[in-house]
């Protein structure tokens, strides 16, 4: 239905537009004057029982009373943004998953089921790339048995904030207690200007070997990490060697993928930081991906990294979406199904 409130403003979206970018004004009367109106940008997530939910970019989700509505109208695609290289959420998701790959996957439907031993919410999580082929519940059942049989909690990996995104899944996740343990960005930003900085003394290596293992923060790197490590069409590592044989002062790893290169484990000991070791080590990577054809950056850093946040925004990235890994209800599991944790972050891009 359309509901006309005045000559020009006009609510042209109904609850067959949800899974849909829009932009909403609503009305609240006990505003102070000249703060009465509020605009609202995000996908529809959902409409029931008076009550529309928009998700704006970050992931956060908006309830807005239908009475309130005074126009609403169905935005189109977001335009590319003036920095960084323009792409679609599901080109940036096979980036993505190609780049950190698991040791076993099986698909339900659209849905793909990754493990890896416990190693990066990431590589142990599904990736609803479409419609699981099942009506929800039972496919939540079938998930929730793989990764107990696999000694693993269920998680899902969703996206929110570009189109194509999965806000109408997270409000039929949360709605069955599904919870978030992880927020994050993707964000992207041109090649070359990055590889034009410094980068002195920056060793490459198609292999992560000792040192540069000891430097990467997460704990107790297996057999099973060194293969999700190595995974992807390309990978590089790159170290800054430390002093008379010592552990690296900076690391890095870059995977590059046809016009892409995704950055990930950049890591400065805590002494040499604020030396420009992190951003050396990201220049070298991407010297080195620009010679294999690359032209474009992509990244992933969680929500509350402020450093690695400030040192990306200055590198001229910005965020393209969130995403977000959901875990199961608590009770939900098995008794007999151990819980196995994931390894500490890294201070740089996250996987």
């Amino acid at each position: 239905m359309e509901i006309s409130t005045g000559v020009r403003l006009k609510v042209r979206i109904t609850a067959a537009d949800v899974g849909k970018r829009v932009s909403v004004r609503r009305w609240n009367k006990h505003a102070a004057e000249g703060e009465a109106f509020t605009d609202t940008l995000g996908v529809l997530t959902s409409w029931d029982d008076g009550v529309l939910v928009i998700t704006r970019r970050g992931g956060e989700s908006v309830r807005i009373a239908e009475s309130s509505l005074v126009a609403g109208k169905v935005v189109p695609a977001a335009p590319a943004r003036r920095r960084g290289p323009a792409a679609s959420y599901a080109e940036l998701e096979r980036i993505a998953a190609r780049a950190w790959q698991p040791v076993e996957r099986e698909h339900l439907g659209d849905w793909e089921l990754r493990a890896a031993a416990g190693y990066t919410r990431r590589a142990n999580s599904v990736l609803p790339s479409g419609g699981p082929g099942l009506p929800l519940d039972e496919a939540l059942t079938a998930v929730r048995r793989w990764y107990a049989d696999r000694g693993l909690p269920a998680r899902i990996q969703l996206a929110t904030g570009a189109e194509g995104t999965h806000e109408p899944l997270r409000a039929e996740l949360e709605a069955r207690g599904w919870w978030p343990e992880v927020h994050a960005e993707l964000w992207t930003g041109a090649l070359a200007p990055l590889a034009d900085r410094e980068a002195p003394a920056v060793v490459l290596s198609r292999t992560a070997d000792e040192s540069w293992l000891a430097r990467y923060q997460r704990v107790g790197v297996s057999e099973v990490a060194l293969k999700v490590l190595g995974s992807g069409p390309s990978v590089w590592f790159a170290s800054v060697p430390g002093a008379e044989g010592g552990l690296p002062t900076a690391i890095g790893r870059c995977v590059v993928d046809g016009r892409w290169a995704g950055f990930a484990a950049v890591e400065v000991a805590p002494e040499q930081r604020r030396r420009g070791l992190a951003v050396a080590v990201m220049a070298a990577l991407a010297r080195r991906a620009l010679a294999e054809g690359a032209s474009a950056a992509w990244l992933q850093v969680e929500t509350d990294n402020t450093a690695a946040r400030a040192l990306y925004t200055g590198l001229g990235f910005s965020a393209h979406h969130a995403y977000h890994h959901y875990r199961e209800p608590e009770g939900s599991r098995r008794k007999d199904t151990p819980d196995t944790p994931d390894a500490p972050g890294t201070r740089g891009p996250v996987m």
